[in-house]
């Protein structure tokens, strides 16, 4: 029998193609086939071309049938379909909102809330009716630990979200549980962060009790010539802090660059940046869940700084 092609593979479907129920409860228990939720399947090659995010559309996807036309897609499945990014928030639930006062209710792969829904809070995307992407944020500020709403709010306004719309979009939760902590996370977003591991960093630095670095200042030389532009800056301090992700060299390639060659640029850049008088911290995604390893690098870097002249050049801080 040919695999089917679509996404999820829905009960009917399978019927229709020729599989009997038996076939699929066997394919799901030996065949390597995945049961999203009742009556829908993901085979396993379609498994293997989905990430967590992928596979949470399919998830949507599976789900919104059975729902009325009032649940509107939000939390973290909204932030999944407008492709903002997500650490370490849960995608084994469809989250959907209603416009409702109370009844909210989880279930294995649904969680529904109950809240205002404002016009301008709802817009939809490819046919699925989903909360726009400030109140997205707004919401995830309030049900998400700090770190992990900070990384949505980065993603966020680093796309052009102002914070000023996720206030406003958050004012619907005045007085509701988990609305100060969205304030405080809130004033903490700044869209200057250009990834998940530079958003965790600001949150473990700020933790340190490190005085508030610079993001995406250019470095510039004696001449006036670009050094290269830091994730983040001491710059009383002398020092550049920059945060080293798996994807950071791959991500930025020029064409025909290969990820050899973009270490080898990195490299020659770090030597110009310490050639003019500035100290280099690194850290890794590792060291993210280790943070006073952070803080004693970054502190042993002002130490070897400290008493020295200024770097040479000038400094360009990024808006």
């Amino acid at each position: 029998m040919t695999e089917p092609k679509p996404t999820v593979l829905r009960r009917r479907d399978a019927l229709a193609r020729g599989y009997t129920d038996g076939e699929l409860r066997t394919l799901c228990r030996s065949g390597g086939w995945d049961r999203l939720r009742p009556g829908s399947y993901l085979s396993p090659g379609v498994q293997a071309t989905l990430d967590a995010a992928a596979r949470h559309r399919a998830l949507v996807e599976a789900t919104l049938p059975g729902l009325g036309r009032d649940a509107v897609v939000s939390h973290q499945s909204a932030a999944v379909l407008h492709g903002l990014a997500l650490w370490r928030i849960p995608l084994d639930r469809v989250h959907v909102t209603r416009e409702r006062t109370g009844g909210g209710r989880r279930t294995r792969h649904l969680h529904s809330h109950s809240a205002p829904l404002p016009a301008g809070d709802v817009v939809e995307l490819d046919g699925i009716r989903v909360t726009a992407v400030a109140r997205t944020v707004a919401d995830l500020c309030r049900t998400a630990p700090f770190e992990q709403a900070v990384v949505v709010g980065d993603s966020a306004s680093a796309n052009g979200l102002s914070r000023a719309a996720i206030g406003d979009a958050l004012a619907y939760a005045a007085g509701r549980p988990g609305h100060p902590a969205a304030r405080r996370a809130l004033a903490f977003v700044d869209g200057r962060s250009e990834s998940v591991g530079e958003s965790r960093s600001r949150v473990a630095l700020a933790a340190l009790e490190l005085p508030a670095p610079d993001l995406q200042a250019s470095l510039l030389d004696a001449d006036g010539l670009l050094l290269g532009r830091v994730d983040f800056l001491f710059a009383a301090a002398g020092v550049v802090g920059e945060f080293d992700g798996k994807v950071k060299y791959g991500k930025h390639l020029r064409p025909g660059q290969d990820p050899g060659d973009a270490v080898f640029a990195e490299k020659t850049r770090e030597d110009r940046i310490r050639d003019a008088g500035w100290e280099v911290a690194r850290w890794t995604w590792r060291d993210l869940d280790r943070p006073d390893v952070i803080g004693q690098r970054i502190r042993r870097a002002m130490q070897r700084s400290g008493g020295r002249p200024r770097p040479l050049g000038a400094v360009l801080r990024a808006n």
